[in-house]
């Protein structure tokens, strides 16, 4: 399986503190059948500067760790990257790493606050897909706007952005309406990926079987497997080469 976000490299953001643990991070998702991951830090106004250069080296670092320590993880990398006006500024600077490319676009792994749809994130979107490059929406099923009322994130859709989903939280680990709003993402046949969005072992580890399976359920397994494997492993074809 292929997951493309996730937070495995140390103390760059909110994932491990330090290399042991990022280790430890990398076994497990080896463990749960996960194959090939794109580390994709915070890139986050005043928060988490993680910009191109910066995150390249901690990836090597990482990458020489992981071959020292015989772990077998093919690994690429990205940001995830939150909504602000700056990130015109970033893309003309070659700032930000993207997830790879999908049916002519460059794909760029886009959240949003926790709390809310941002005003005028429609009018980004379009803007992104004028420069070729299309968004995707990390975790929507997470936001509390879309939890109250999942229409509302028909007008993402509209604009050309793509969405992936927390694969806890198809599995039902992140609670009912995160729960619900997955499964009418699901239904609606509105999700792009799956992705583990991990961050440690406790509470957020590298896994992606739990929420292919529930998936499996509501869209079929041909559809759920599209899911952690065959398109994912299309969007990163440039990092896995």
């Amino acid at each position: 399986m292929y997951d493309l976000h996730c937070h495995f490299l140390p103390d760059i953001d909110d994932g491990p503190m330090s290399m042991s643990d990022s280790l430890g991070m990398a076994q497990y998702a080896i463990n749960a059948g996960i194959t090939h991951s794109v580390l994709t830090p915070h890139l986050h106004l005043g928060r988490y500067e993680n910009f191109n250069e910066g995150i390249k080296n901690a990836f090597n670092e990482f990458k020489s760790q992981l071959k020292s320590n015989n772990l077998n993880l093919a690994l690429g990398y990205a940001a995830e990257v939150r909504v602000c006006p700056d990130i015109m500024t970033w893309l003309s600077e070659d700032k930000i790493p993207f997830l790879g490319n999908y049916e002519g676009y460059k794909i760029l792994l886009l959240e949003m606050p926790h709390n809310h749809i941002p005003s005028g994130i429609d009018n980004m979107i379009h803007w992104l897909i004028q420069k070729n490059i299309r968004p995707m929406i990390a975790h929507p099923e997470r936001n509390k706007e879309i939890m109250a009322n999942p229409l509302k994130i028909k007008p993402l859709i509209n604009s050309g952005a793509l969405l992936q989903l927390t694969a806890g939280a198809v599995a039902g680990e992140f609670g009912e309406k995160c729960y619900q709003t997955s499964n009418y993402i699901l239904e609606n046949g509105l999700a792009t990926i799956l992705a583990s969005d991990a961050h440690n072992l406790k509470h957020r580890p590298p896994e992606l079987e739990s929420g292919r399976k529930r998936a499996e359920n509501v869209i079929g397994e041909s559809k759920s497997w599209d899911l952690v494997l065959n398109t994912p492993k299309k969007i990163t074809a440039v990092q896995f080469t």
